[in-house]
């Protein structure tokens, strides 16, 4: 089955696209082949994305502009899969995350999830049927409906030896630990968001965000912000645990840097943010004794960052998920497609020790295409290992 996985991160700058080819391993059935296509990424129109940003939390909206932002996201996935769709050639299905806008957490648990991007359009655009909305049904299991993508990691991370973590950092960083003791995933804290709220404060770069993380490599870290920054009370919550910028956000950061009380510059503002990402990150590896990470997402770009990682976790090999096959850069949308085939073949994907659910649940709603809804026949094994390819080359 050819799926399109779609998704927007909290970085809230566009759309990542993945179409894949997954099917059974004939020689083991307890193995996936998922063989990429293609790979990319839409930016957000800037007027939208300046709409989106002013309506997340901790600021104010309406239901008109909730409805509305919920249409033009929806089309700009329209556009997105039709553009992948025209690169890669036809597709069975697509898996559409949609953006979130709020994700619900009183007393460290989730009680709701938010995305938007109404999913008819998509399936109107393409004629192709839609799974969606594939957070909740975790969430209503009793978890946190995050991190979803540990399912992807501990698939693609089942055959290796010893204790090995995927980090994910886009807005939010995740890690995902796969060793001896089964699997375990959690929200971290922020990755991107409080650097990129720093860049757009101040006008720093005009993409928006700090590339190759060049500024904060010029920059020197600020001991006592970093310290305050440290303290807040998300760090000692147990896992599983999930976050967002419901609290990473811009008002957080300017009250921190108003109770610091001194003038940063930009450089050394984006150094220590960088560390902060780089320290709550490495604390919970050392807690878990990992050995190895493979990191992916936005940050995955960023030297300096990965370099801050690295100097916090010395003897622990830091490389990047394209070593499994994996696009730094894509990781999501394909586990998003991924989550497409297992809806589409009955299958659970997710991991409840992950995400602190009652069990694992077949996630997602589905808006039929064109014509009249047909879904494969069920798998009875579910997968225990991904192995993943491009179309030129072997499985990994």
């Amino acid at each position: 089955m050819r799926v399109l996985g779609m998704i927007s991160g909290t970085s809230h700058d566009g759309i990542d696209v993945a179409v894949v080819d997954y099917d059974v391993d004939d020689d083991d059935a307890t193995a996936l082949v998922g063989t990429v296509l293609h790979t990319g990424s839409a930016p957000y129109e800037p007027g939208l994305r300046a709409r989106l940003l002013a309506a997340l939390p901790p600021a104010g909206t309406t239901l008109a502009e909730v409805c509305e932002l919920d249409t033009l996201i929806g089309q700009a996935f329209a556009a997105a899969a039709a553009g992948a769709i025209a690169a890669a050639g036809p597709v069975d299905l697509i898996c559409s995350h949609g953006q979130t806008v709020y994700h619900w957490v009183e007393g460290g648990r989730a009680l709701g999830t938010l995305q938007l991007g109404q999913p008819a359009w998509v399936a109107e655009a393409t004629g192709v049927p839609v799974v969606a909305d594939v957070r909740a049904r975790d969430v209503a299991a009793g978890g946190h409906g995050a991190p979803l993508v540990s399912f992807l990691d501990s698939l693609v991370l089942a055959d290796g030896e010893g204790t090995a973590a995927a980090l994910n950092l886009g807005g939010i960083a995740n890690i995902t630990v796969v060793g001896p003791r089964g699997v375990l995933a959690y929200d971290t804290g922020p990755a991107n968001a409080l650097l990129d709220v720093a860049i757009l404060d101040r006008g720093a770069h005009p993409a928006g965000y700090d590339a190759g993380g060049a500024i904060a490599a010029t920059g020197t870290v600020d001991e006592d912000l970093l310290a305050l920054l440290l303290r807040d009370d998300y760090y000692a919550q147990p896992a599983p645990k999930s976050t967002g910028k419901e609290l990473f956000h811009a008002g957080y950061l300017r009250a921190a840097l108003e109770e610091h009380g001194r003038e940063l510059s930009t450089p050394d503002l984006l150094a220590t943010l960088t560390a902060l990402t780089a320290r709550t990150v490495a604390d919970e590896l050392r807690a878990h004794g990992v050995t190895r990470v493979l990191a992916s997402g936005g940050g995955a770009a960023n030297p300096t960052m990965l370099r801050m990682l690295a100097k916090e976790v010395p003897g622990v090999e830091v490389l990047t998920t394209d070593v499994l096959g994996l696009p730094a850069d894509a990781k999501e949308a394909i586990a998003f497609a991924l989550f497409g085939w297992c809806t589409a073949h009955g299958l659970p994907a997710t991991v409840p020790s992950a995400t602190g659910a009652r069990g694992a649940r077949i996630l997602g709603s589905i808006t039929p295409g064109a014509g009249p809804l047909r879904l494969p026949e069920p798998v009875a094994q579910e997968p225990r290992r991904l192995r993943l390819r491009t179309a030129t080359e072997g499985a990994r």
